[in-house]
């Protein structure tokens, strides 16, 4: 059984919160032209990081911010 393994500290988590939610809505705003679906992609993807704790990137190079 693999066990998902908080790498972030709160404040970053916080941070990327706060920053999705300003990027979810751009296909809103600007319509569906590719930049705006990148920024919501994005948005999504930082989402989760936030709400999960878990950065894949920050496992793939090893880091952890998350105080022990």
């Amino acid at each position: 059984m693999n066990i998902i393994i908080k790498n972030q500290n709160n404040a970053e988590r916080i941070t990327r919160f706060v920053i999705s939610l300003f990027l979810l809505p751009s296909t809103l705003i600007f319509g569906y032209e590719i930049f705006p679906i990148v920024q919501s992609v994005v948005g999504g993807i930082l989402l989760f990081n936030s709400l999960s704790g878990m950065c894949t990137i920050y496992r793939i190079f090893g880091a952890n911010t998350c105080p022990k």
